[in-house]
């Protein structure tokens, strides 16, 4: 014992495994202790501190290319470089919390994607006569205008909370929602649409639902992206949104793009 312990006992008295203390010689961690006669490195009191020393930095996360600089620094830059390192740690931690708390609202797809408030409103639809297909498109065109335009969500979300208390905004909406399975060019089209502009333009605050959600920049690119969203282009929607859009711009509303 005089002339130390072989790297298998060094391993085992710290904690660790005979490749991690290679790993750390490799990395200049440790210095590889002398050979005894019989050809077998020893590792002394002095290499197990170390051993040791490293093994309890590493665990508590410090970066191994930061760490023997910070064994061989005095005391007062040890204080100063390990107060760095548990900042640093902590940022991490915090940044962990945030992943698993988005994991855990997997088990819920709606609510890794979009807030309680819109999730709740998604959930009321169909209790409202929204069928499936509309509840799904709704979720989509939210989800993006959540990522297009975030500053204007909040508000947009009111604002169909609001109109959906109106029973003749429920109605023309449900109406709206029916036009999917018509023909392009039926005449049903046109009426519903004359309908909702008349409607909107009576209702400015239910209007907001329409202009809402302007962006700063690239505001009709934005727009045409979460209105137009799912579109079939020579679909009864498809040409139901255009007209509404065409019978509010030429009462003078502003809406970006141009249908």
């Amino acid at each position: 014992m005089m002339n130390g312990v072989t790297i298998g006992q060094a391993a085992v008295f710290a904690g660790v495994t005979i490749k991690t203390v290679r790993h750390y010689e490799k990395n200049g961690l440790l210095a590889e202790p002398a050979r005894d006669s019989s050809g077998y490195r020893r590792y002394g009191s002095a290499e197990l501190l170390r051993l040791v020393q490293v093994r309890t930095l590493a665990a508590a996360g410090v970066p191994l290319a930061e760490i023997g600089p910070l064994l061989d620094a005095d005391a007062d830059s040890f204080a100063t470089e390990l107060a760095d390192v548990e900042r640093r740690l902590t940022e991490r931690i915090e940044e962990l919390i945030v992943r698993r708390d988005t994991l855990h609202r997997l088990a819920d797809g709606d609510r890794t994607l979009l807030p309680d408030r819109a999730v709740e409103l998604l959930a009321r639809l169909p209790g409202l006569g929204f069928p499936p297909a509309e509840v799904a498109a709704a979720r989509e065109g939210w989800v993006l205008a959540r990522a297009l335009v975030p500053e204007g969500f909040d508000d947009y979300l009111a604002n169909v909370e609001n109109a959906l208390e109106d029973t003749e905004f429920l109605a023309l909406s449900r109406r709206a929602s029916e036009s999917a399975t018509w023909e392009p060019d039926d005449p049903r089209v046109e009426e519903v649409a004359t309908a909702l502009a008349e409607h909107y333009l009576a209702h400015p605050a239910q209007l907001k639902i329409v202009t809402g959600l302007q962006a700063p920049t690239d505001a009709a690119t934005r727009y045409t992206l979460i209105r137009h969203h799912g579109e079939e282009r020579e679909s009864a929607s498809a040409r139901l949104a255009a007209l509404v859009e065409a019978k509010l711009r030429a009462a003078g509303v502003y809406i970006p793009g141009s249908r």
